[in-house]
């Protein structure tokens, strides 16, 4: 069986697009794996999706909501079965969308998925004991809607994910929206 072989469009071109890899979330018993779909230039997280099986059907639902709500001239991902899969290949390309995969053994080609990851699990995820599947949804949508709404990044300008990525400011409440939020200063993700 051969695979077709998607250069990497990224290299050189300074270009903005989506991106997607899964890491997997503890419960009290057992595991799930989280997928996001985050637009690089802005670090907008566009779509995300939990499941507690590595299949593909959760990749392509975090993806198809994110073509709602945007459509990439490229989208870039990692080697991972899921995403070399016909299913989720057809998907991007129903929607005219290239390519572009990561090389093996580029660590930096993933840089802003691995530091979403990082800031998702410090920030969320090992400050809870998740004893469902549906707390950690709940819990999940609520911290991704304060890191596109109201978490600021050093490397944007000290604005948030969604300021850069829409152009408008973030009428976000941090209280309302985040009450469990305990930090005592200014965190930046660079």
């Amino acid at each position: 069986m051969s695979r077709e072989v998607h250069v990497r469009f990224s290299e050189g071109l300074g270009v903005q697009f989506p991106r997607s890899t899964q890491p997997y979330i503890p419960l009290s018993r057992g595991f799930m794996y989280l997928v996001a779909v985050m637009d690089w230039w802005s670090r907008y997280v566009l779509a995300w999706e939990l499941s507690i099986t590595l299949g593909t059907a959760f990749c392509i639902q975090a993806l198809e909501k994110a073509l709602v709500a945007s459509k990439p001239g490229i989208f870039n991902m990692d080697q991972g079965a899921q995403f070399t899969a016909t299913d989720f290949i057809d998907c991007l390309e129903d929607h005219n969308i290239r390519i572009s995969m990561d090389g093996r053994g580029r660590v930096y080609d993933n840089i802003f998925v691995k530091m979403l990851w990082r800031t998702v699990k410090y920030e969320e995820v090992y400050l809870h004991d998740y004893r469902s599947v549906s707390e950690a949804r709940s819990h999940l949508e609520t911290y991704f809607q304060f890191y596109n709404m109201g978490r600021i990044h050093e490397a944007l300008g000290y604005r948030t994910p969604y300021e850069v990525y829409s152009g408008n400011p973030s009428n976000f409440n941090h209280v309302q929206a985040y009450p469990n939020l305990h930090l005592k200063q200014a965190h930046f993700l660079s």
